[in-house]
Order: structure tokens, then sequence, then C-alpha cells
């Protein structure tokens, strides 16, 4: 076994052409010039594609993900519940497939996981309000799809690239997070209002996820785990689950990454759920709307919320990218530093959102815009934290570990935190203190984000040492590997086969 072999293990049902071929030395089946230049065992024209392909799938799961919050046909519980049964059920499916990507063939998971996606999505569109349980389950089960790549495919990127071209290509990939969020509320709301059928917005994304499957069968190539990085003296074997999340857990830059970002989450969430009810509300509150009192209701505020979503998101991480880049020159520690300047600036544009809103609703866009922005300039740079503190052959299992984190401490409780705060303040049922509830209780938000700031300046303190550690991680002499023991794996120790 070489140092770069670093897949012998899988087995050979899930293994893939780049993971199942070693080199000749013949020269009989040599690979083409082209594939010569990267050591992932994929051309850079393939890998670009693969890139690509990646966030096309990214920004469908997002789009349909937001595509009945923005659907004001749908009153906001039934909208409330489905994202927040898609997040639990998508929380505890992601440490499933953490392992098997870690493990197995990820190209084949994600087509599974897509195609089983598109198919539940498809069937949520034929159920009606009158059987909420199916439209839950359904929908919930949408989250197996997300499960299947979120964990997978930034593990895919960092295989294909490094340093500041993986920095380039994980941006692309992240900026599918908030542009397809903002297109789903486009969607959801745009297709109701053609359709006057809340179920066509559902519709809109299962023959596109199809195609996915398709692209990611015919285009994406797997890429050999780790070789791109791995230095020859080198030997990156697998661990043990457990053994894993230990290592996971005495890495202070994964760990305090990770619960800055479960604060990026709980914001968004927050936002994401509330945010056009409460630009409806302040429109009632200034009379400048009439109050919604039986569907449909006006789902402009939907529409603005998503187009904003989709340039702030844009603009966001690709100004988070090239600040961090510019000031890695100065300092190894750019990365949290700017993650954190991105929570610390937007927790005060946030609070100036909520507080104009009773004033001034064009104050109130240009606040959540400029809010939006710097809570967007985090995307990228945490998953490349997390890809180069972590050792390759155990970052799905962190993507995993980060994904229920900050899902069950994020998006997943803080829309329901949200509501349960403006619903004890709220005095009477008026249109007044619907507003004013609202109000005080999304400012529970600025005050996340500044936490939010203080975890990324405390992994400043440790990036520089972690990421060290994992670029020249050597395996200890007593850990655990994987060697095969007759057509079956078996796990010893490293001393005990030495000799």
């Amino acid at each position: 076994m070489t140092g770069t072999d670093v897949s012998a293990d899988t087995t050979p049902f899930f293994s893939d052409d780049n993971e199942r071929e070693g080199p000749t030395d013949n020269g009989v089946g040599s690979p083409q010039p082209e594939e010569e230049e990267s050591a992932s065992g994929v051309s850079d024209k393939r890998a670009k594609l693969t890139v690509a392909v990646l966030c096309y799938i990214n920004l469908l799961n997002y789009m349909d993900r937001f595509t009945v919050a923005g659907n004001q046909r749908l009153d906001f519980s039934t909208s409330h519940n489905n994202v927040i049964f898609f997040i639990c059920s998508y929380m505890f499916l992601a440490p499933l497939f953490g392992y098997l990507g870690d493990r197995y063939n990820r190209k084949l998971i994600m087509c599974v996981g897509i195609f089983f996606w598109s198919l539940v999505t498809l069937a949520s569109s034929f159920v009606g309000k009158d059987h909420f349980w199916a439209l839950l389950l359904t929908r919930g089960l949408v989250g197996v799809g997300e499960a299947s790549y979120s964990t997978i495919a930034p593990t895919i990127i960092a295989d294909l690239f490094i340093k500041e071209k993986r920095t380039n290509m994980l941006s692309v990939f992240y900026f599918a997070i908030p542009v397809g969020s903002g297109l789903g509320y486009i969607v959801g709301s745009e297709v109701d209002d053609v359709t006057g059928d809340w179920h066509w917005a559902l519709r809109v994304t299962p023959g596109l996820g199809l195609l996915a499957v398709i692209l990611l069968l015919f285009v994406v190539q797997e890429p050999k785990r780790g070789a791109i990085e791995a230095h020859p003296e080198h030997t990156l074997h697998r661990t043990s689950w457990l053994a894993d999340i230990k290592a996971l857990c005495r890495n202070p830059s994964f760990v305090l990454s990770t619960f800055g970002f479960t604060t990026v989450a709980f914001v968004t969430g927050s936002l994401a759920l509330w945010a056009p009810a409460f630009l409806f509300r302040a429109g009632v509150f200034t009379g400048e709307k009439q109050p919604c009192l039986k569907a449909p209701c006006d789902n402009s505020d939907s529409l603005i919320f998503g187009i904003i979503t989709v340039v702030t998101g844009i603009l966001g991480v690709a100004s988070g990218v090239q600040v961090s880049k510019k000031l890695r020159i100065k300092t190894p520690r750019a990365d949290p530093l700017v993650c954190a300047a991105g929570l610390l600036l937007a927790a005060p544009f946030l609070y100036l959102s909520i507080m104009f809103a009773q004033a001034s609703t064009v104050a109130t866009y240009i606040f959540i815009f400029l809010g939006e922005t710097f809570l967007s300039m985090n995307w990228a740079i945490v998953a490349d934290i997390l890809l180069y503190v972590v050792i390759p052959t155990r970052r799905s299992t962190a993507e995993a570990f980060q994904i229920v984190l900050s899902h069950l401490l994020g998006d997943a409780i803080s829309p329901y935190l949200i509501g349960v705060v403006s619903d004890s303040i709220k005095k009477s049922d008026s249109y007044m203190w619907e507003f004013r509830s609202l109000q005080m209780s999304l400012l529970l938000c600025s005050f996340v984000a500044v936490v939010g700031g203080a975890f990324f300046l405390a992994t400043a303190l440790f990036i520089e040492k972690d990421r060290q550690l994992a670029e020249n991680y050597v395996p200890s002499d007593d850990a655990p590997i994987v060697v095969p023991k007759r057509g079956r794996s078996t796990k010893v120790s490293v001393s005990s086969v030495l000799i």
C-alpha cells in the first residue's frame, strides 16, 4: 500500500475506477497526459465540471427547501412545520451519510440520495392540506437528499483542488446556498400567483433533480481521497467512527468554528422563516398594507426578500473569499478573523433593520441588505476551515458533525424560539402587538451574531496549530488500521503488523 493509495480498503462494489486502478509499470493503460496533471486522477476540465454539477445540485436543494416558506397561500404554521421537520430528518441522517462518505463511493451515494429526494418532492406536490401528516412526512424525507450530498460534496471538492483554488471552488459551491434560498422564495411566490395552486411550486425542482442524477453519473468522476495533498511519506488510513469523533472533539479549531457556524445557521434560519412575515406586519403597522384576513395574501415581501437573499449571497460569499485571500498574505489567521468580522458587522445592521421597520420600509430593506451581505461572508470560508484542519479520511464525518450541531442548535430551533418569545411578549391579538412582539423577539438575532463573532475570534487562536497538525498528520503506532482478512476487513494496531 502506497502513501497515496488512500482508498485501498474500499469495498469493490462501491469503489470507483480511480480507486480500483493503481499505476502500472509497463505503460499499458497509462492515463492521458491531461490526467497526469493532478494526483487526484481527475483532469482539470473534469474537475471544474464536477464543481459545476455539485453547485447545481446545491442550488436545487436550497431552492426546494424554501419554496414552501415563500408561499403565502400556506399559513405560517404549515410552512414552519415543514421546514422544521425537514431539518430534523436531514440532521439525523447526516451522520449516516458522513460515515458512508468516508468509506464508500461518494458519487453513487449522492445519486441514490438525489434520486430519492426527487421522488418524494414530486410526491409531496400531490398531497392536500387536509392530509397534513402526509405533507410533513414527504417534506421531511426530502432531507435524505440534502444529507446525502451536503456531507460529501465539499470533500470531493477538497480532493480535486488545494489552497487558493480550493477556496475559489468552494465559494462557487456555496454561492448556491443564498442564491438557491432566494430563488425558493421567488419560485414559491410567483408560481403560486401564476397557477393559483401552491402544489405547482413543488413540481419545479423534481425534474431538475433527475437531471442532476444523470449529470452525476456521466460527468462527475470520483477523485482519490487525499491524494492531491498527501505527502509521499504519509500513509492515511481509516479509523473507527468513534475514533474519528474523538479526534474531531479534540480539534479546537473545528469545534469552535462549528459553534460559530451554528450562530450563522441560527440567524439565517430565523430570518428565512420570519422575515417575510415581519415585513408584512410592518407594512400593516405603518398603514402601507391591508391586513390579510383570508388567503391568498400579498406575496410581494417574499419576492423582495428572495431577491435580496440572492444578491446579498453573491456579494457576501465573493467578498468574504476575496478579503480572506488578501488577508492571508499578512496573517495565517485570516479565515476565522474574516468570519468574525462578518458576524460582528452583520449584528448592528440587523438591529437597525428591525428597529427601522416601524418608520421606513426602504431603510429596513437597506439594512437587511447590508446585514445579510456581511452574514453571507462566512459560508465558503467556514467550509474551507473544516477541510484544512481535518484529515481527508475524516472529512465527511466532520461535515456531518457540523451539520448536526449547527441544525440542532441553529435553524432547527431558532424559528420556534423566536415564535415562543414573540408569543410571550404579545399582550393582545391586535396588529400592533403582532408586529411589536415579533420585532422584539427578532432582536435576539443580533445578540447571537455577536456570540458567533466571539467563537470565530477564539478559533483564530488555534487555527495555525491545528492546520499544521492536519497537514503533517502521521498516524500513531497504536492507531487501528483496516487490513483485508479472507475477503473481509479487520482492524488491527500498527505495532502488531510491524516486523
